[in-house]
């Protein structure tokens, strides 16, 4: 074959040989790794290749992509196809590839980039590698288990409304308070860029899903997202952090952060919760939706909303916490101050 573009969640598959024989027979599951042959270019011209850089593509370009699910509100739906398709889709820029189900109005006029399945890559008894736990085993979650760590738990009301940056914003007010920290993101579609926004923010240790394999989380298991949850937790703490600053990708009614959310044993690992909103409106749902679940541990609000004065003041008429814009939770104390007068939860 011409040289292969190797995406991000690829980037630890370094042996392998390509069966091209096996394409009509073979039903992929999430995480298989394939090759695919640009047929035409879409809303997504470029994959992450495996150092993180924005690597363009081509028609006619190889390139090498795992299978998967994804759920993004202003993206794609797209699902793991069931048997041989003359056309696949790429529908993450970090290296996934499936089936567009449906997409945001806005990316209709330029459809999805289109491929065709050349192969599929092998180890040397012919089976399919996968990149799930590839250099690695999953840990179980162990919900008695002593941390030494308090854990922050950004969410959003929807995607883009802000928690990533919100995320990021939290590890760097927490290293200017003086604090090791660390950052993992638990669910969403692979993308080398959240974690990093939170590394070059300070944060001493960043991992996400898609370090352990996984080109998202979509429709994965309780049981799968708590063992990836205690796996991440175990990389990250090598780094001996005060504070883990978690991200859950996507909105509250979102299914893999409903179930989360709805889920004694990982929410009574949260110590603070910080909850990110594009509007005043959402600042009120959400508060009303997580107050059942976090009580006093919801700290403070922030988000897209508050790039907007207008908004910050209807969010302050009518609401009690503390909204923080980026500004604010560098200030010097404040992140600090709102922490350490936040109750800790205690598991029973």
């Amino acid at each position: 074959m011409n040289t292969i573009k190797k995406s991000f969640i690829s980037k630890n598959v370094v042996e392998y040989k390509v069966n091209r024989t096996m394409i009509h027979d073979y039903q992929p599951k999430a995480g298989d790794i394939a090759i695919f042959e640009v047929v035409s270019i879409g809303s997504l011209n470029a994959i992450q290749d495996d150092q993180g850089r924005n690597c363009h593509i081509f028609p006619g370009d190889k390139i090498m992509l795992t299978f998967g699910n994804r759920y993004a509100t202003n993206q794609f739906e797209g699902y793991v196809p069931f048997g041989y398709h003359e056309e696949y889709h790429l529908i993450g820029k970090g290296g996934v590839a499936g089936i567009v189900e449906s997409m945001a109005s806005r990316l209709l006029l330029k459809g999805p980039t289109k491929l065709t399945l050349a192969g599929y890559a092998v180890d040397n008894r012919s089976a399919v590698l996968n990149t799930q736990y590839y250099n690695s085993d999953p840990i179980k979650f162990n919900r008695r288990k002593a941390r030494d760590f308090k854990t922050i738990l950004s969410l959003g009301s929807s995607m883009d409304s802000g928690k990533t940056t919100s995320a990021a914003y939290l590890c760097r007010g927490l290293k200017m308070a003086g604090y090791q920290v660390a950052y993992i993101k638990l669910t969403g579609t692979v993308f080398n860029k959240d974690k990093m926004l939170a590394y070059d923010c300070g944060a001493d240790k960043v991992s996400d899903f898609a370090e352990l394999g996984f080109p998202s989380t979509y429709l994965c298991s309780l049981d799968t997202l708590m063992d990836l949850y205690e796996s991440l937790l175990y990389e990250v703490e090598t780094a001996g952090p005060d504070y883990v600053v978690i991200e859950i990708a996507d909105g509250l009614y979102q299914r893999e952060t409903s179930m989360l959310l709805n889920h004694i044993p990982f929410t009574e690992t949260v110590d603070h919760v910080f909850l990110s909103c594009c509007d005043s409106l959402a600042v009120h749902a959400g508060v009303e939706f997580l107050s059942p679940i976090f009580d006093d541990r919801l700290f403070a609000i922030g988000g897209l909303f508050t790039c907007s004065p207008l908004l910050i003041a209807e969010v302050e008429e009518q609401c009690e916490l503390p909204v923080l814009s980026l500004e604010k939770m560098l200030e010097n104390g404040l992140l600090k101050s709102l922490l350490t007068t936040t109750k800790v939860h205690i598991a029973v």
